[in-house]
């Protein structure tokens, strides 16, 4: 299930950005949707790194209730996945809405999730929407840009679904890009005494 490594590195802090260029920031509710990419949802590093650009952006800084998870209550409410919602939270990767949903199991079925977790503490739930290759930062080709909608609960937010999108900028995997030229000659070369059965 390839949708579990996107939603463990969500306990990771968010990731470094370049500041984004002048102009509004990508639609809130798209980003949450798995409807946009990694760049969009890098555009909002800077507002997470200072509270003032939130506030400017009519959201309020909650207390930390996860250590995990930087939250902020909306002035105006987005609808995602058929919920309205004024809470949302970033943490690692990902961002999602804090929904009144006591059972992510519902969304879950609604949205075809795959089951990653299941037992009577903990739900977690995700399916690899997106994944389309990129040139990487530094313009070379074969990067990985994929996004990964998610629904869980956590202990911090008793009775809520928190449901939303994970992203990631994967570089190539060397270890899959076919060998330039012939095979070596030790790799090629058949065993000098092959075994023959009795």
């Amino acid at each position: 299930m390839r949708f579990l490594a996107p939603l463990a590195l969500s306990l990771a802090p968010p990731l470094a950005a370049a500041e984004p260029g002048a102009g509004a920031l990508p639609d809130l509710a798209a980003l949450i949707e798995c409807r946009l990419g990694y760049d969009d949802f890098m555009a909002y590093q800077p507002v997470l790194r200072d509270p003032l650009k939130a506030v400017a952006l009519g959201w309020r800084p909650l207390p930390q209730a996860n250590p995990f998870m930087i939250e902020y209550r909306l002035n105006a409410p987005v609808t995602v996945f058929g919920h309205a919602s004024d809470h949302i939270a970033f943490a690692g990767d990902g961002v999602v809405a804090v929904l009144d949903l006591p059972d992510p199991r519902v969304l879950a079925r609604d949205l075809q999730l795959e089951t990653g977790v299941d037992t009577a503490e903990k739900a977690l739930f995700g399916r690899e929407v997106r994944a389309e290759e990129t040139p990487g930062p530094d313009g070379t080709p074969g990067w990985i840009d994929s996004a990964v909608i998610n629904a869980s609960n956590v202990d911090s937010h008793p009775g809520k679904t928190l449901a939303g999108c994970s992203y990631s900028l994967d570089p190539p995997d060397e270890a899959e890009e076919p060998a330039a030229g012939p095979a070596p000659a030790s790799v090629a070369a058949p065993s000098p005494a092959p075994a023959v059965p009795r």
